[in-house]
């Protein structure tokens, strides 16, 4: 199977496994990050096939969904590749990548990282800041039902990574808990040139944020 074959076919399988999927985590989620891993990686010139299944399979069993079970995605993407014939050494590559991708509270940032992961690391935390970023964490929160804000409740720092993903803080917090942290933690001179504008938007955002909070304009 050529290449451009099994990218097809991959999309077609991202589509239909996350077509109930939650907005900030579905197959446009995965589009945008598929995307910003082929611009990073035109400069950065990893394994151009292990960033795409990476990129394409990253986030399609999102423990989140699953009650916190880490291995569903992996198990998913490796049964999917070895039916489309995909050579061992590949699978592995990109079960690293799924499997090591996450923030988890910060908790992973010691790992050795292969160019692949750090490719497609970066382009998922991309999606996770500026605008777009912005919209998927007010859209998760609110199909989470939690509160925008609560002054009353600070920002909060985690010690372990279960401990953060059992988290139930208002969206805003999540800033300070992740958002507002990534742009520190990329990989790539890519990504982090990228991520500087997009660091820059969300604090503007909260600065306009509070003021209307309080009723300012």
């Amino acid at each position: 199977m050529n290449t451009n074959n099994l990218i097809d076919n991959t999309i077609r399988f991202v589509k239909e496994t996350l077509k109930d999927a939650e907005g900030g985590h579905d197959w446009w989620h995965i589009y945008r990050v598929w995307k910003s891993a082929l611009s990073i990686n035109k400069v950065e010139k990893a394994n151009n096939l292990v960033v795409q299944l990476g990129a394409l399979l990253h986030d399609i069993a999102d423990s989140k969904f699953h009650r916190g079970d880490e291995t569903i995605g992996p198990t998913l993407a490796r049964k999917f590749l070895e039916n489309q014939k995909v050579e061992e050494s590949t699978i592995v590559q990109v079960i690293d990548i799924i499997e090591n991708i996450s923030f988890r509270g910060g908790f992973n940032k010691d790992k050795k990282k292969s160019l692949e992961l750090q490719v497609v690391q970066d382009a998922d935390r991309l999606d996770a800041i500026g605008a777009i970023g912005i919209a998927r964490a007010f859209n998760y929160g609110g199909f989470k039902n939690r509160v925008m804000h609560n002054p009353s409740i600070k920002p909060a720092t985690y010690n372990n990574k279960e401990t953060y993903k059992k988290n139930t803080a208002p969206t805003i917090n999540h800033f300070y808990e992740k958002l507002l942290l990534l742009k520190d933690q990329m990989n790539t001179n890519a990504g982090k040139k990228m991520a500087s504008q997009r660091h820059q938007f969300m604090e503007l955002y909260l600065k306009q944020f509070y003021l209307e909070w309080e009723g300012g304009y």
